[in-house]
């Protein structure tokens, strides 16, 4: 069995940071009770190394080691242009 990571696809909302964006990941699920459909938003910091990603870009990234004690994804690519 190989080890796969989780990969995400998100929106950079912050690049501030030095060598790193903040990302909101928006998901749809439908409520197990209720059965309306729901709409749940979770902001990551992603580590960008070489500083790519800006305020706009679709990005996708993984989960990997943590680099710092809030930071634990790491840039893949950037999908789209903001």
């Amino acid at each position: 069995m190989e080890n796969k990571k989780k990969m995400f696809v998100g929106e950079v909302i912050s690049d501030k940071m030095d060598k790193t964006v903040v990302v909101k990941v928006v998901r749809d699920y439908q409520h197990p009770v209720f059965k309306k459909v729901m709409r749940q938003t979770k902001k990551y910091k992603v580590h960008d190394e070489k500083e790519q990603a800006k305020i706009g870009d679709r990005i996708e990234f993984f989960e990997g080691r943590p680099a710092s004690k809030t930071k634990y994804m790491y840039l893949s690519r950037v999908i789209g242009e903001g």
